[in-house]
């Protein structure tokens, strides 16, 4: 299959690309980004497409900056919102297959339990009102031939995330203070390749449902900022004291979720997924980490 990746350089699309170096496989992998398609304006989005064609377009892309967001919603609305809408009609129109990766931030976190599929969303933050916009552009536009990914606390070995910010502040600080009343699910994006591979496996065979599908996927379990940071000092035998503090200690623009955790039931039993736990994952990070 013919299989555009869009977003090449954020955390996800680098790690798809990584992975399928060594990955076997007979699909011919595209990968672009913002020099490629600028997803902030619609006639660059169709002339990218106007003379090619793609058998399954994963978007990695989207507008990630949740504070900024607050005060740049027409541009986090233009790239979460809209270009997702352009982009589900040219799927539609090429008869292709759209993955589509989104957040745990369509929850309000007042859950106390781990969030499926079929939870209400209510997003709190600009951020989170924009990809579920999207998420429902998708639905309103093709009943068939898309999948929904929800994913959450991404991290990886490219780009900024809260497990290469964790490592390089421990390192120089002797202590840090960490926010220890959000509580959500860590998900290496390594794991997350691997279910994407897995469900391009599907399609290519002809098993999927052709009905369009929400999935969650996270690694297993869940924590805190506090705890996770623990978790990643102790495994780098770094001598740094993680102090916990609540989130009025840490004023930020935007509100966040109070728990976005994830339950991957779904996923796992569709597509026959051997789920890590966050904590092996983050174990299986460092270990990479520590052979480059």
């Amino acid at each position: 299959m013919k299989i555009l990746v869009i977003g090449k350089n954020g955390q996800l699309g680098l790690s798809i690309y990584k992975i399928i170096e060594s990955y076997s496989h007979n699909h011919k992998f595209t990968f672009i980004g913002r020099s490629d398609i600028d997803l902030s304006q619609k006639n660059s989005i169709y002339n990218y497409f106007k003379d090619r064609n793609f058998d399954v377009i994963i978007n990695c892309a989207a507008y990630t900056a949740v504070d900024v967001a607050e005060s740049e919603s027409e541009l986090a609305n233009l790239v979460n919102n809209k270009a997702v809408g352009f982009m589900a009609e040219i799927v539609n129109e090429m008869k292709s297959i759209l993955i589509h990766i989104s957040t745990d931030y369509v929850f309000d976190g007042k859950n106390n339990n781990s969030y499926n599929e079929m939870d209400q969303t209510n997003p709190i933050n600009v951020y989170g009102k924009t990809k579920l916009l999207g998420e429902n552009k998708i639905k309103s536009l093709m009943s068939e031939n898309a999948i929904i990914i929800r994913t959450s606390w991404l991290y990886s070995h490219h780009g900024k995330n809260f497990v290469d910010s964790i490592l390089k502040n421990a390192s120089k600080k002797k202590t840090l203070n960490v926010i220890n009343d959000q509580f959500g699910s860590p998900t290496y994006a390594n794991d997350l390749v691997e279910v994407i591979l897995k469900i391009i496996e599907s399609l290519a065979s002809g098993k999927y449902n052709k009905k369009t599908q929400i999935y969650h996927f996270s690694n297993e379990g869940n924590s805190s900022w506090f705890d996770f940071a623990c978790e990643i000092v102790r495994l780098a035998k770094i001598d740094c004291t993680i102090n916990p503090i609540n989130s009025n200690q840490y004023p930020v623009v935007a509100k966040r979720p109070k728990n976005t955790s994830l339950n991957i039931e779904k996923i796992t039993k569709e597509f026959d997924l051997d789920a890590k736990h966050w904590k092996t994952s983050l174990v299986n990070y460092m270990d990479l980490l520590n052979t480059n």
